[in-house]
């Protein structure tokens, strides 16, 4: 089978390594990738550098019947089988895109929580009965797409994954660079600074968390964004500058897991199913995350893998991250399940066929 993966922005997030999973693990063997994007980033330079086939093209808004009648001029010349879309607008533009060219199916994934307002509703009443199948990463972003307007018949739930892997966390070097005591509790979190990471709530949290603790401990924050000199001055205000470190944008991220006794996640908002959480449980870290999303499809009862709180409540956030820093005994075990739920949940070879099988029911049962 043959198909394109349409995304407007081809950048360096969850999406695009969603993306990149998919066409690695399936390109020569069970599929033909092809790729199709507007704005260039690091997913196209990946996708290019492993030879498959890429065309760019503007795409303005969601009804771009220009870059529908493009869209459709690539799939007809290379025969294309299914568009699979990333996000809204290229949905609509791959569903407009029937018009010129009736053959492909239509898949999107939604990687969004977000409720959206009535002109969405009813273009979503319009439109999203033309799709094929719509994938959801979490339970949270299905309720909202049938919130927003989309029949429930046409989603299924398929969470995000990553690779599993039994080998033991290989030694970090973190500590040392930044001259952290090997005694002292280490916290991180990868995150932009945008306002829907909470970021300012965390701060809150670690302040309250600062009256509680026994022993020496800090939080790495990795990441960059249009908040950082926000929370620079936050963290200036509550007199925390050597408790919570700023380190700016980091590609060693396993460095920095391996570095830490927990994970966190203070999301308000817009958090699907995160990358970075399952990646810190694969590394065996017990998780302190907000309610926000999918973060309860990754923490909860069956995974028992963390501390789930209410966005806000800084207080249940600063006593879950004590309670990991004085019970080793409770972190070891909760991070075991984790890495558990990473085999079990969250393995990306799982993920990775529920994917195909939606290809091929879309299809018919073709593989061709």
């Amino acid at each position: 089978m043959r198909v394109l993966y349409l995304i407007n922005h081809a950048g360096k997030a969850g999406t695009e390594k969603y993306v990149y999973n998919l066409v690695k693990r399936f390109n020569g063997k069970e599929t033909e990738c092809f790729f199709a994007f507007n704005e260039a980033g690091q997913l196209s330079e990946q996708l290019d550098e492993l030879g498959i086939p890429c065309f760019q093209f503007e795409m303005r808004k969601p009804f771009d019947f220009r870059a529908a009648k493009k869209l459709a001029e690539i799939c007809k010349a290379n025969d294309i089988d299914i568009i699979h879309s990333q996000y809204p607008r290229e949905n609509y533009i791959s569903v407009l895109s029937k018009r010129y060219y009736k053959k492909p199916k239509a898949i999107y994934t939604c990687h969004l929580t977000l409720k959206t307002g009535f002109p969405w509703f009813v273009t979503n009443k319009i439109m999203t009965p033309r799709d094929d199948k719509i994938i959801a990463v979490c339970n949270n972003a299905k309720e909202l797409l049938v919130s927003n307007g989309v029949n429930p018949k046409k989603i299924d739930v398929i969470f995000n994954g990553i690779p599993y892997d039994e080998s033991p966390n290989p030694p970090s070097t973190l500590r040392e660079e930044l001259g952290i005591p090997e005694d002292a509790f280490v916290i991180s979190i990868l995150a932009r600074y945008h306002m829907s990471k909470g970021l300012d709530f965390l701060v809150e949290a670690i302040s309250e968390l600062d009256k509680m603790m026994k022993r020496k401990y800090v939080l790495l924050i990795a990441g960059e964004g249009e908040h950082f000199d926000e929370i620079k001055e936050l963290i200036h205000e509550k007199g925390l500058e050597d408790k919570i470190l700023q380190l700016g944008f980091r590609s060693d991220t396993e460095n920095i897991l391996c570095a830490s006794d927990a994970y966190v996640n203070s999301s308000k908002c817009y958090e699907a199913l995160s990358f970075a959480i399952l990646e810190a449980l694969s590394k065996r870290l017990p998780v302190v995350v907000t309610n926000a999303g999918g973060n309860p499809d990754i923490v909860n009862e069956k995974t028992n893998c963390g501390f789930i709180t209410d966005y806000g409540d800084t207080h249940a956030f600063a006593e879950a991250l004590y309670k990991l820093s004085e019970d080793k005994e409770l972190s070891r075990t909760l991070g075991e399940n984790g890495k558990k739920a990473t085999k079990d949940i969250f393995n990306l070879e799982k993920v990775l066929l529920e994917t195909l099988d939606e290809y091929k029911s879309v299809l018919g049962g073709k593989n061709d």
